[in-house]
């Protein structure tokens, strides 16, 4: 299993993304944390695209509200890139759509194969711990029913064993509610990484490692 999960796009480190990836092909852009916000969702996706692009990537969309109740399609289609790329937004939402394409399970398969990496930000990387209490400090809950007709869900995909806490002393969280969350764990003793928009985490197989930023 491969992942590569930042607070903020590539962090800075979007060589070693390449390289976990095995070079630079296909990737399935998925920006449904945006969902909640359609004003924003082309520009939202917009900004992700380019970047891609610029690294050497051939980004396409994929939003999994084409693939409500049809899990065996998403897979197919899956099937045909080198990686996935999860934008960031309100990861309830998120977590509702995965449920709702059926991409909780068919991406957790894949993943166990190894025929792709995964490579989330924010809502994205945060999609995959343990449990999503603690993130209705910086995400809204109430977002999902409007959004996806689905009560709002509590368990994460559980590919890593903690917490994430992003944004931690960065631009992209000016309120500084990222420290309001990591000051809960740490009072309820919660295992958790906090990163920065520099940090990521990388799982390759069975090594998991926090890399810094330089800042």
């Amino acid at each position: 299993m491969r992942l590569f999960l930042a607070s903020y796009r590539f962090g800075g480190f979007a060589e070693r993304l390449a390289t976990l990836a095995g070079g630079k092909g296909k990737v399935a852009v998925i920006p449904n944390a945006c969902d909640a916000w359609p004003a924003a969702w082309a520009s939202a996706v917009a900004s992700d695209m380019e970047p891609l692009r610029r690294q050497g990537y051939s980004p396409e969309v994929l939003d999994l509200r084409e693939y409500v109740g049809q899990p065996a399609q998403l897979e197919r289609r899956l099937r045909g890139y080198s990686m996935v790329w999860v934008r960031g937004g309100n990861t309830f939402v998120l977590r509702a759509q995965f449920a709702r394409s059926g991409a909780d399970s068919v991406l957790t398969t894949l993943l166990r194969e190894d025929t792709l990496t995964y490579a989330g930000y924010s809502a994205g990387a945060c999609l995959l711990t343990p449990d999503l209490h603690g993130l209705e400090t910086m995400d809204d809950p109430g977002e999902v029913l409007p959004t996806t007709g689905a009560a709002p869900r509590w368990d994460g995909l559980g590919l890593v064993d903690r917490q994430l806490v992003v944004h931690l002393d960065s631009a992209t969280d000016p309120d500084g509610e990222s420290a309001k969350m990591l000051a809960r764990y740490q009072e309820e003793g919660v295992p958790h990484w906090a990163l920065t928009d520099d940090d990521v985490v990388v799982v390759d197989g069975e090594h998991t490692e926090v890399l810094r930023g330089s800042r």
